[in-house]
């Protein structure tokens, strides 16, 4: 299907549906966490939160493991609570002295890029 512009010079609601408006990356060592704003068909925005984890394979190689949330405008406050209050419960009760680092993982540098919306957040990682 051919994008065709209207006279405003946008983009029809057609052509932006499933369009990224705007992406976040925290790269976080053998996770990626990718937060991207999409718009659906009516242009309503929604949010999938992607956590992509290199894994390696029987065979010795490495594949990606994704796992995708979907999040919609009306549930975003329920969800931002939510996460404040699990976080905060955390905080409290697991000072930072006391984390430990489980399954012999060794903590990761944390690298957090934002922008527009890139090509590279919705590839298909099975295909790679």
């Amino acid at each position: 299907m051919e994008s065709v512009d209207n006279k405003e010079g946008m983009k029809s609601s057609e052509d932006r549906f499933n369009q990224e408006i705007y992406s976040k990356v925290i790269r976080a060592g053998k996770r990626t966490y990718f937060f991207d704003v999409k718009s659906t068909r009516n242009d309503e925005y929604y949010v999938t939160i992607t956590e992509s984890k290199r894994r390696y394979a029987d065979n010795g190689k490495f594949q990606y493991e994704k796992h995708k949330i979907f999040l919609y405008r009306e549930d975003f406050e329920k969800f931002v609570e939510s996460l404040e209050e699990v976080v905060g419960f955390i905080h409290k009760n697991q000072p930072e002295g006391e984390v430990r680092e489980s399954r012999g993982e060794v903590k990761e540098e944390v690298v957090v890029e934002e922008g527009p919306a890139k090509d590279y957040t919705d590839v298909d990682f099975e295909d790679i």
